[in-house]
């Protein structure tokens, strides 16, 4: 399947590369290409220069915003969250209409330091802004609640036994990114219903990064048991 995944930074990059592997044609996106491409020193997390990662890597490709979203018949948001809306409007409108959107970015304000609090719950999220905003769209909220190294590869936290959650108005597009999530290597998939849903795996996060604090690494996950 070709897929459009927004975002260059660690998640863009490591979904990029999960994708690829299995065997889908890739388009990462960017807002400036040339910049992205220029740039030598290693970006705010310290990954090295996104020229020297992506050598190697002709499954693929570059492009902005707009083209990576046109590319692909599916589309990751893996933009920061505080940039998300920014970046789907750079996409256009017409290249995510009727797709599937699967948005895995986090509300998290850092402007007052850290840790971070979220600039949107309780009765909203990104994830519904995100819909509101492309109404064409059919937005999958999901993997949000762990880190990028566990959304690509579940195996390396418990064999894989935890839980993922997909949140979404379309039954077919939630469907649909279920199988990608078991393509990946996710056993344990909670449908928890419509886009408003996505708020609570959202909220969850102050959660998370309190755990991250107390565990000293950010390889882990819950698991729903009943």
């Amino acid at each position: 399947m070709k897929i459009g995944v927004l975002g260059t930074g660690t998640v863009g990059r490591v979904i990029g590369a999960r994708l690829a592997e299995l065997g889908h044609d890739v388009t990462i996106g960017t807002r400036n290409v040339e910049a992205l491409v220029a740039r030598t020193e290693p970006d705010s997390m310290g990954n090295e220069p996104f020229a020297a990662w992506k050598q190697g890597k002709e499954r693929i490709g570059l492009g902005t915003f707009a083209e990576a979203a046109a590319a692909g018949k599916l589309v990751v948001n893996a933009t920061n969250g505080a940039g998300s809306l920014e970046a789907l409007r750079a996409a256009g409108e017409e290249n995510l209409d009727g797709k599937v959107l699967i948005d895995i970015a986090n509300p998290l304000d850092v402007s007052g330091g850290m840790p971070p609090s979220l600039y949107v719950s309780n009765t909203d999220s990104l994830g519904e802004q995100i819909q509101l905003a492309f109404p064409t769209a059919k937005v999958v909220k999901t993997l949000n609640t762990v880190n990028a190294f566990v959304m690509a590869d579940p195996s390396i936290v418990a064999e894989g036994e935890h839980t993922v959650f997909v949140s979404g108005n379309d039954e077919l597009a939630k469907a649909q990114v279920a199988e990608l999530l078991r393509s990946f290597g996710w056993r344990h998939i909670i449908d928890l219903g419509d886009i408003t849903t996505a708020r609570g795996p959202e909220m969850y996060l102050p959660l998370w990064i309190r755990l991250w604090g107390a565990l000293g690494r950010g390889t882990f996950n819950v698991s729903v048991v009943r």
